[in-house]
């Protein structure tokens, strides 16, 4: 299920991913997903979610989100 939106919440991105909003934020605070923060808030950009579903279907191993995200820029 892709996004066409350019930043999803972290509610948003965890129910996607079908795992628990408390998990996704403990790995966007240590670094292992990436994430903008503006202020007290963190969003999820929509680019790292397609290319992990992208990867995920193209490649039988685990991918890096923190990768995808440096390739994106």
């Amino acid at each position: 299920m892709p996004t066409a939106r350019t930043f999803l919440t972290v509610p948003e991105a965890a129910e996607l991913l079908r795992i628990d909003t408390s998990t996704l934020y403990r790995a966007i605070r240590g670094g292992e997903f990436p994430a903008v923060r503006i202020r007290a808030r963190y969003l999820v950009p929509g680019k790292v979610i397609e290319e992990l579903i992208a990867n995920a279907i193209a490649d039988t191993k685990a991918t890096d989100p923190a990768a995808v995200l440096r390739r994106a820029v």
